[in-house]
């Protein structure tokens, strides 16, 4: 086990109340699956509500061993916090300072209810007729756990990857509840080129016979399209470089085999490495289901108004903390010079930071130096009333 100072346990927020959803459907409560760290201070005014990336899980910091009632395994790559490096006494988000919130997005398979969830109308699991989430409810399902904590205003909300879409649909749709955000490596739409990577995903897992419309509980579900749909995503997450360095440690067996073909590649045996340890670890509907959330981002009708520059018009005196990979290839670097200006533009305060990595997209998660001092600076600077 990791040299924690304790154990973590994830903690369980019960929804009692029917949830309303973008798609015009509801459901009929919901729980959310959550972790924090630090302590909340005496007037509610040091938290900071963290998004996680896609696949990334409520458990951000220390050590976790287990979650109770999950349909997919808890494996060892999940147990210590994806961003422990930055969290924690004299980190980025220090402790000593703060109260961070990291919650499960609702649709997913962590412990907030998703299509893998018992619904409470057939004692069954939700599967295929589990509602559309879009990320507008994303945001407002964690609102109910910001409301239940008693803080009507964080002092920073922070994402990376996807997770910087949530943070920009709460600086939209509720500018007033936040007093900055920070986001790494994001963008202001949804890219042609990532919509094509995300419908080959798609069209991976739907045209797996074992995918059964989404009713595949208790079976093991679509094994083989999660697999590929994990490599077509893993490929945006490292650049090039660091694939080759990675792939050149994964020795290929000479009898390995995909179906007929005999994979002859270090390059291809790191890939199908890193699809088959995702899928014990993940549920191939919540997968589709934070896809589709990602494909129908729209800034706009998340703050219901007719265009982008209006609705970045809302967070006008924000101030943002926006970082750009220089190697990623999920969120190009002009994605986020972009989303500066049009930031710019809506009179939002902009710091924007270059890092200069050859990690890529993943870089967010695997150096915390560079990023250490920028976040520590933004987040002592902000003034909360």
């Amino acid at each position: 086990m990791p040299d924690h100072p304790a154990v973590l346990h994830t903690r369980f927020l019960h929804i009692k109340e029917p949830l309303p959803l973008c798609s015009g459907q509801s459901l009929p409560g919901a729980t959310l699956a959550y972790e924090t760290y630090g302590s909340l201070n005496a007037d509610h005014s040091n938290a900071i509500l963290l998004f996680h990336a896609m696949t990334g899980s409520q458990h951000a910091a220390g050590f976790t061993p287990s979650v109770p009632g999950l349909q997919v395994l808890w494996t060892d790559e999940c147990q210590t916090g994806w961003w422990d490096s930055f969290i924690g006494p004299g980190k980025a988000l220090d402790t000593e300072k703060y109260f961070i919130i990291c919650a499960n997005y609702l649709g997913g398979c962590y412990g907030s209810t998703g299509p893998a969830s018992t619904d409470p109308s057939t004692g069954k699991p939700f599967g295929s007729r589990f509602p559309r989430i879009g990320i507008p409810d994303i945001v407002e399902s964690q609102l109910r756990l910001l409301d239940h904590f008693g803080i009507s205003r964080i002092h920073a909300a922070i994402g990376s990857s996807i997770g910087g879409l949530l943070t920009l649909a709460l600086a939209v749709r509720h500018p007033e509840r936040l007093a900055s955000a920070i986001l790494i490596g994001t963008g202001a739409h949804v890219s042609p080129l990532q919509r094509i990577l995300n419908f080959e995903q798609v069209t991976a897992i739907e045209c797996d016979p074992a995918f059964s419309n989404g009713d595949y509980y208790p079976g093991p579900g679509p094994v083989h399209g999660l697999t590929l749909a994990r490599m077509i995503a893993h490929k945006t997450f490292i650049s090039l470089d660091s694939l080759g360095e990675r792939a050149r440690n994964e020795v290929a067996p000479p009898s390995e085999r995909l179906g007929s073909y005999i994979l002859n590649s270090c390059y291809e045996s790191y890939m199908l490495h890193q699809g088959k340890k995702f899928v014990p670890r993940f549920d191939a509907n919540s997968y589709l289901l934070i896809l589709e959330a990602w494909q129908r981002f729209n800034l706009p009708a998340a703050a219901s108004v007719p265009t982008l520059a209006e609705a970045l018009q809302r967070c006008a005196g924000i101030p943002f903390l926006l970082f750009s990979i220089s190697s990623d290839v999920c969120f190009y670097p002009d994605e986020q010079d972009t989303l500066a200006d049009l930031l710019h533009t809506a009179g939002a305060q902009i710091q924007k930071k270059t890092i200069l990595s050859d990690k890529g997209h993943d870089s967010f998660l695997v150096e915390p130096e560079l990023y250490r001092h920028q976040i520590s600076a933004a987040l002592d600077a902000v003034r909360t009333p």
